[in-house]
């Protein structure tokens, strides 16, 4: 670290935190309009619409986990710029898409490799070398800058959604950029001391409870993300929800870095309890169907996987001896594995609740399974754990 104090950061995390807001912007200037994009594109029905989502999640999150195999090998700076280079390809095809329809999916699935190589390399990257009590600040960081461009993407989709060419010609330039800018990141020096596993043991060293939480936490986490902006659509103003998917983000950047001491210290079934119950809240307030009520919605959210999501990332870092490459590329298989199965699930689930004109029973349902599910996946940890381990923690 630099000697400015313990608050500062070197030259290359700056630029990797500004670079994961600038990835970040572009991304979700398109993600959470997909389902409406590909409605509009290729003329799908929302059960087809969350099958196309749920694969490309899949690809995206649980490819992190090969993805970080690959950048132990290549290095971290490398894999950053072939990933950069990959989503400058990824955004020609969403350009091309407006064409050619089906080049649409094509490019969603190139942008989705792209991010399994890009984000446990830039995450690995942001905490190498930093020790055990730096890290905390440093995911805490990293997650509020990126958090910032998820907060900005929304707002920039709302106005370009309806004519999305000028977005992705705009998003072609800002990835060519960023490729520029990756290739005159220093290659990080290698510690002669990290063992590099091959990659049939890739998954050696999973910390089994933060897996399975991460997993169900972006499950209930897309059911949020994927369809709110469907059921948002003819109830609320375009403007409006995006405005209120900034709030959310811009509530991720603010209150990660005030509670990262506390979070670090709580009891991992407390932030379990804390986390879960803001989604459950959020999602029963989203069955007003109004402005109030999905504003206030989201901000529970927001607060529920502050703490969700900065919990698990510590926890699987605290529990495995993996390089922190490989942890992060665990918790991107469980993030896939979650988030595949709210495209697969949700969308259906979704779809029956839109057809019998139910649509607010859709957002009670995930209510209930934000209350139920993380009992049963704490019960059955202890119990699987309980005959190899006297203390069932």
């Amino acid at each position: 670290m630099t000697p400015g104090g313990a608050r500062s950061f070197t030259g290359v995390q700056t630029a990797l935190l500004g670079s994961g807001l600038l990835v970040n912007l572009i991304s979700f200037s398109v993600y959470p309009y997909l389902a409406v994009l590909l409605r509009d594109r290729m003329g799908l029905g929302m059960d087809q619409v969350g099958v196309v989502l749920g694969l490309a999640t899949l690809v995206q999150f649980a490819g992190g986990l090969p993805g970080a195999a690959l950048a132990e090998r290549l290095g971290l700076q490398r894999s950053l710029l072939l990933a950069m280079a990959l989503q400058t390809l990824g955004s020609l095809g969403f350009l091309a898409g407006g064409a050619w329809p089906a080049v649409t999916i094509a490019a969603l699935f190139l942008r989705s490799a792209a991010t399994a190589l890009y984000s446990p390399s830039v995450r690995g990257y942001v905490v190498h070398g930093a020790g055990p009590d730096e890290r905390p600040r440093l995911v805490s960081a990293s997650y509020a800058t990126g958090n910032v461009g998820v907060a900005l993407g929304p707002v920039v989709g709302a106005v370009f959604i309806h004519d999305p060419g000028g977005m992705f010609a705009v998003a072609v330039a800002l990835h060519a950029a960023l490729t520029i800018a990756h290739a005159l990141l220093p290659r990080e020096a290698r510690d002669d001391r990290e063992v590099i596993e091959p990659l049939r043991r890739a998954l050696g060293g999973l910390a089994a409870l933060p897996f399975a939480v991460t997993a169900l936490t972006i499950y209930l986490h897309m059911n949020f993300y994927q369809y709110l902006s469907s059921y948002a659509e003819g109830r609320v103003p375009t403007m409006f929800y995006g405005s209120a998917m900034m709030g959310y983000s811009l509530l991720l950047v603010v209150l990660q870095p005030l509670i990262t001491g506390r979070v670090e210290r709580m009891r991992y079934e407390y932030a379990m309890a804390l986390g879960f119950g803001g989604l459950a809240a959020g999602a029963l307030a989203f069955t007003g169907g109004n402005e109030i009520s999905i504003a206030a919605g989201i901000a529970v959210i927001a607060a529920g996987n502050s703490v969700l999501f900065l919990k698990n990332v510590l926890e699987a870092l605290a529990r495995t001896p993996r390089s922190p490459a490989v942890v992060f590329g665990h918790q991107r298989l469980a993030e896939g594995t979650g988030a595949s199965l709210s495209g697969l699930v949700g969308g259906g689930t979704y779809q029956a609740f839109e057809s019998a004109d139910l649509l607010p029973g859709f957002w009670a349902a995930v209510a209930a399974q934000c209350l139920l599910l993380p009992a049963v996946v704490l019960v059955l940890h202890r119990r699987l754990r309980r005959p190899a381990m006297g203390d069932p923690r």
